[in-house]
């Protein structure tokens, strides 16, 4: 999936629950792509996280950097310190922090995009927690 089709600014809503404790989290903001001149595309994300005690503003960067031409995954998502996070691809990836697993997978549907998804299952000794992000215009 070409990640030139999300240039533009999205809603996100993110559902979290946590395993370890059950506790439920809901961030909501804005998420904005923007072309670099670099070829890279910034993947913005401003909001607020919501849970039972209180509220936070939430930011993070990520970018789709393109991949050389050998590779056949096209684009790669990295954090904003350029270490690599996983390939871009509808369906299942792979990330391994330290010793969590994240397992995770974007949908986004053919044609154009109304809305799109990105999943997490987080397991491992530090964290446990699913996450699930659904982007609309």
């Amino acid at each position: 999936m070409d990640p030139l089709r999300l240039v533009g600014t999205w809603d996100f809503r993110r559902e979290i629950h946590d395993h370890h404790d059950g506790a439920e989290y809901t961030a909501h903001g804005t998420a904005r792509f923007t072309r670099e001149g670099d070829g890279r595309i910034r993947w913005a994300e401003h909001g607020t996280l919501d849970w039972a005690s209180g509220t936070t503003p939430v930011s993070r960067t990520l970018f789709l950097v393109r991949c050389p031409a050998d590779d056949e995954r096209r684009w790669r998502v990295t954090f904003e310190d350029g270490r690599d996070f996983h390939p871009w691809t509808v369906g299942a990836v792979e990330h391994l922090c330290g010793r969590d697993l994240y397992q995770g997978g974007v949908a986004v549907p053919e044609g154009p995009a109304r809305s799109w998804e990105l999943h997490w299952r987080v397991t491992g000794p530090e964290k446990d927690y699913t996450m699930h992000t659904t982007y609309s215009p």
